[in-house]
Formats: C-alpha cells, sequence, structure tokens
C-alpha cells in the first residue's frame, strides 16, 4: 500500500509536491464540472458550493497520494 510513499527516504520529495500538486488540481477540475454541470444555467450554479467542493477533493486528493504515486518511482 505505502509502495511509493512520500514518507520514504527513497522517493524524491520535489517530485512527489509536484505530481500530488497535478493530481489535486485535475481532481478540483473535475469535482467544480461535476458540481457546475448539475445547475441548467451559469445563473442556477451555487458557485459557494461548487469552489468548496473542489477544495474538499483537492485536499482528498493531497492525503490519498501521502500513500503512494505510481508516477513517483523509489530510488533504490
Amino acid at each position: 500500500m505505502f509502495k511509493n510513499c512520500v514518507l520514504k527516504v527513497s522517493v524524491d520529495t520535489q517530485k512527489w509536491v509536484k505530481s500530488a500538486a497535478v493530481r489535486a488540481v485535475k481532481t478540483m477540475a473535475q469535482t467544480a464540472v461535476s458540481v457546475i454541470a448539475v445547475g441548467s444555467t451559469v445563473a442556477n450554479v451555487d458557485w459557494k458550493l461548487a469552489a468548496s467542493s473542489a477544495v474538499v477533493a483537492g485536499v482528498v486528493s493531497i492525503l490519498t497520494s501521502v500513500a503512494g504515486l505510481p508516477e513517483v518511482k523509489c530510488e533504490e
């Protein structure tokens, strides 16, 4: 489960941060798009809900990335 965990010494921290940030931004965008799509028109979109949902999704993505990212290999 913790194969490429950021807490391991063999994992490049800078590479992990960059990869985790990219994943978090993508997750936030996907979440925002899904919440915005629920509103039938732009005027009916609950923007506070869309923004807060995207932020929560980004935090969850970062926390999930602590367990490991497949694109960040251990330097063993």
